[in-house]
């Protein structure tokens, strides 16, 4: 199940605009230079001067009108208009321009100032995240003549990450995953500081995948605490830290969105298989980063991270364990050390991997009945099962009221829906028929696969 994992920004170009005013020249000067041209004409032909009088009058009125400002008064006010609406413009792009210089540069800022606020919490919450390294027993056998000696050392064979969550009478402890201490003879954890000390294991799930472990907390300056699993949204910021490839990259930093709330994968374990329910996140989550924490922007752990699609043609798709979940099974195994669980008392296989020519043959299935349900290969003797009369071969086809196709919808109801000392209605096919027994569950719990 170690398919786990452990992200980015475009900056926008501002447009200047520049606009300029052109000036417009008076006609006025071209008005004077006529009138005094005619005026120079007028010493040239006395004989003519009254009519010529008559004509110039008319003209110098024409001109004055036509070439001098009164004349022009159209253009002008045109050209003032045109002037003023150009004012006008220049200063709305201005303004404009100043808007958007002030929107991007808020944006800027409000960026800058989210960024920093994340980059703070990294800063503060980093110490509390641990790398843990998983070491178990390898024999070695040397044969000198006759004699043969054996010894064992404690070799890595996994790592993983973690979070420390509480603090108290000079112990620490740390939530992290099942698979990444699954199977240790002993267990290492890396501090902060580059202090590695020696951890024990206070208790592990492996049908939730989670484990609790405890180190001395001489060496330990910072607590991450718990946020609500349930307020997450999708397209929220989160942020997972971890130790990916293991030691020499650790406590990387990675971000992403929430990609999907509620979401249910089926995930093999040492137990059977079962099915979780899960955040979907597009952080990056690699080998390593198994067991260390999804992160809100409040600094808060919304999430452990346990599992990724690991395909070549699969990106950015990993998924944790909510903190809602993670909080009452870490609790549990502090005051217990084990999950207790009610049980039924068998062992079982999926219906569906069962040949067909022996339902129908050996089962007495039919139709309908085929391929759907829980066979029952064998009842332990004094369970639950056993005192409710069930035996092998039958078919568990319900619990509860809630029809059962596989052993993992079986598990789930059996674990979620129901407590200890509870007495349940199990649907069962015995030979092609339908029947119902009453069990009443035991505190034991037993391997069902």
């Amino acid at each position: 199940m170690d398919n786990y994992r452990d992200e980015n920004r475009t900056k926008g170009n501002e447009n200047e605009v520049f606009l300029t005013k052109e000036n417009d020249q008076s006609a006025s000067y071209s008005a004077r230079n006529v009138i005094h041209d005619q005026e120079k004409k007028k010493r040239g032909f006395g004989w003519f001067r009254p009519l010529l009088g008559g004509v110039i009058g008319g003209s110098l009125a024409l001109g004055i009108y036509t070439f001098t400002p009164l004349g022009d008064h159209d253009s002008q006010d045109t050209a003032k208009q045109s002037s003023s609406q150009q004012q006008t413009q220049s200063v709305t792009a201005t303004s404009t321009s100043s808007e958007s210089k002030k929107s991007s540069s808020s944006s800027s800022a409000f960026k800058s100032e989210d960024s920093s606020k994340i980059s703070d919490m990294v800063e503060d919450l980093s110490p509390a995240i641990v790398g843990i390294t998983n070491l178990q027993a390898q024999s070695n056998s040397s044969l000198f003549g006759s004699s043969s000696s054996d010894s064992s050392e404690d070799t890595e064979s996994g790592s993983g990450s973690g979070v420390i969550f509480k603090k108290e009478n000079g112990k620490a402890y740390i939530i992290t995953n099942n698979h990444v201490v699954e199977g240790a003879s002993s267990l290492k954890v890396s501090l902060y500081d580059g202090t590695e000390v020696t951890a024990k294991l206070v208790g592990s799930d492996s049908l939730t995948d989670l484990a609790v472990l405890q180190i001395s907390d001489d060496h330990v300056t910072k607590v991450a605490n718990f946020g609500d699993s349930s307020d997450l949204r999708t397209g929220e910021t989160v942020i997972a830290i971890g130790d990916p490839l293991g030691k020499d990259l650790s406590r990387t930093v990675t971000q992403g969105i929430v990609s999907g709330v509620d979401r249910t994968v089926s995930m093999s374990t040492s137990a059977g298989e079962t099915s979780i329910n899960v955040i979907q996140t597009d952080a990056a989550i690699n080998p390593g980063n198994s067991g260390g924490p999804l992160l809100n922007t409040d600094g808060k752990i919304v999430g452990i991270n346990s599992m990724k699609i690991s395909e070549d043609d699969v990106e950015g798709i990993g998924f944790a364990i909510p903190s809602n979940d993670v909080k009452p099974i870490a609790e549990e195994l502090l005051s217990k050390g084990q999950i207790e669980r009610p049980y039924i008392g068998v062992s079982m296989l999926d219906l569906e991997q069962v040949p067909q020519n022996y339902q129908e043959g050996t089962l007495g299935l039919f139709g309908s009945q085929l391929n759907k349900g829980v066979y029952i290969r064998e009842v332990a003797s004094g369970s639950p099962a056993e005192k409710a009369g069930l035996k092998a071969e039958d078919i568990i086809i319900g619990l509860k009221g809630k029809e059962i196709d596989t052993g993992s919808e079986l598990r789930n109801i059996l674990y979620k829906d129901t407590k200890i000392g509870d007495t349940v209605e199990v649907k069962i096919l015995r030979n092609g028929k339908e029947m119902t027994k009453k069990i009443k569950l035991d505190q034991k719990e037993e391997k069902t696969s």
